[in-house]
């Protein structure tokens, strides 16, 4: 059954934001709110919840989960940047985009790409999400709360912790999940794509 936590937007309390991380340091999978929509996040290492975030979703082994940051430095500890890539990541973050990369040794192997070793990372501009990952103290295995068949993100928290009350351990709401997800930009090759329009305006990686 999943605990449901209602959380103040501009000041969220930090007994709960205590509760979902033990949650998550327990092994178990959430549905917190976002610059970009709700999306699924479990503790780095957690392979089970990564399996159980694909059952939901209908995923395939090729799908780019993604981590979920703190800050730019932190992220910088798990994906390869060249000096143009660098800028260029700095630039759109914290912010409705996910970029994927090239992973270094530090990321999770359950999170790579089978055959490219690339991983998507993301630092969201959302107080809740970034609050919880000041509790947490690591990035959250994640990926966009879009069911099949959707093309848009769930951003209904309510809604959320009734339809997965059995097939998740806590949903985190504040009532302020942004509309759409993001847009997806792969700087891992010689060329730069944008793999999902999103939120985020994918203009500046248009050529």
């Amino acid at each position: 059954m999943a605990r449901y936590f209602d959380v103040h937007p501009a000041n969220p309390q930090p007994r709960s934001l205590t509760q979902v991380a033990d949650i998550l340091r327990g092994g178990g999978l959430i549905a917190y709110p976002t610059d970009s929509g709700f999306a699924f996040g479990c503790q780095l290492g957690n392979a089970e919840g990564l399996e159980r975030i694909r059952h939901i979703r209908d995923l395939d082994r090729h799908h780019h989960f993604t981590l979920v940051c703190s800050s730019f430095s932190q992220l910088g500890q798990y994906v390869e940047m060249g000096n143009q890539t660098f800028r260029t990541v700095k630039a759109y973050t914290p912010g409705p985009y996910t970029f994927i990369l090239k992973a270094t040794r530090q990321a999770p192997k359950a999170m790579l790409h089978d055959k490219k070793r690339t991983v998507g990372v993301r630092i969201p501009a959302h107080v809740t999400a970034s609050a919880l990952l000041d509790v947490l103290g690591e990035p959250l295995m994640s990926s966009t709360l879009i069911l099949p068949g959707h093309t848009d993100a769930a951003t209904d928290g309510w809604s959320i912790a009734e339809e997965f009350e059995h097939q998740l351990d806590a949903v985190l709401d504040s009532g302020d999940a942004g509309l759409g997800p993001t847009t997806v930009v792969d700087l891992s090759g010689d060329e730069i794509e944008v793999v999902r329009v999103g939120v985020g305006d994918p203009a500046p990686f248009e050529s």
